[in-house]
């Protein structure tokens, strides 16, 4: 019978690789750094056969002119590289990524396929530090997380839910990893709703969400520049509470919440949490472990890595 044998949620940020020199907190940078590696040996520890890696795009691999809620990539898996994170094929298990999304859509959750996927560092970071040296192939799951309207948190735990469910029905003995990426708290400098962006800096965001298609590297270095020169907006005390209810198993209370809810409490980088919710949905809320966390101004984010083992 497959299995789900472990699950990781672990933050993730660019910044980390392009700015380590400039930390001043290092003392939390080290902490993250640490608890990522303690993720990665317990992944390696439940040594899984294939890795679903739940994550969010920065609209390197998604634009504006098409945005699914869910998105299985079951074919190529391309990473964009950008700030040091993995570029070009990725290995992969198409095999069983078409068999997750047929019985994705059997129980309910209808997911787009993509047979040539281009991830960024919403799923690389993962690939990059949760499974470094791991010879792992990966199953990428995209969540949309910033192009409103975004999919209900209670959907986001159905997800999780059939995704269980359909890796038990896979044939033959398959171990898997399942392995959020994104979160927690942070505010990034980008308009809250597409739709109605404000100055001239959201306004060049919004054309290059729509146009970067083929094209978005043209678009990276003000990105970075806007990016690196915001203010961090971060709320640790959030932070501690969502990482408490993980540990308490309690993370399903979070389905309740709207949109709207995430952005006051944790920032609208805070809507990323929803593929935690899928991870922790698929491992059944059991109780985890908090392996880390620093809230990093540096990185515009509090960095978390927890760890859930059924």
């Amino acid at each position: 019978m497959s299995r789900i044998v472990v699950g990781v949620g672990a933050s993730h940020s660019t910044l980390m690789n392009t700015h380590w020199d400039r930390v001043e907190h290092t003392d939390g940078a080290e902490r993250f750094r640490d608890g990522l590696a303690e993720a990665r040996d317990a992944v390696a520890a439940a040594r899984p056969d294939v890795a679903v890696i739940v994550g969010s795009n920065h609209f390197r691999g998604f634009w504006l002119d098409m945005i699914p809620a869910f998105t299985l990539g079951v074919g190529e898996v391309l990473g964009a590289g950008e700030a040091g994170t993995p570029k070009g094929p990725q290995r992969t298990r198409p095999d069983v990524a078409q068999a997750l999304a047929e019985g994705l859509v059997d129980r309910g959750t209808e997911v787009a396929l993509s047979a040539r996927l281009q991830i960024d560092h919403g799923q690389t970071h993962a690939i990059q530090y949760v499974l470094r040296d791991l010879d792992v192939p990966v199953v990428p799951l995209v969540v949309n997380v910033f192009a409103a309207p975004l999919p209900r948190l209670d959907r986001c735990v159905a997800l999780g839910r059939n995704l269980a469910d359909t890796v038990a029905a896979l044939p033959g003995d398959l171990r898997v990893a399942v392995i959020a990426s994104g979160g927690l708290s942070h505010r990034l400098p980008w308009p809250s709703d597409w739709r109605d962006p404000h100055g001239e800096d959201e306004e060049f965001l919004v054309e290059a969400w729509l146009n970067g298609r083929g094209d978005w590297e043209s678009y990276d270095g003000r990105r970075r520049q806007i990016i690196t020169a915001a203010r961090p907006v971060i709320a640790d005390g959030f932070d501690e509470a969502f990482l408490a209810d993980l540990e308490r198993g309690d993370l399903a209370r979070y389905a309740t919440w709207t949109s709207a809810d995430v952005e006051e409490a944790a920032g609208n980088g805070g809507q990323e949490l929803r593929t935690w919710l899928v991870m922790a949905a698929a491992l059944g809320f059991a109780p985890g472990r908090r392996l880390a966390y620093a809230a990093m101004p540096e990185w515009l984010t509090g960095m978390g890595v927890a760890l859930i083992e059924p």
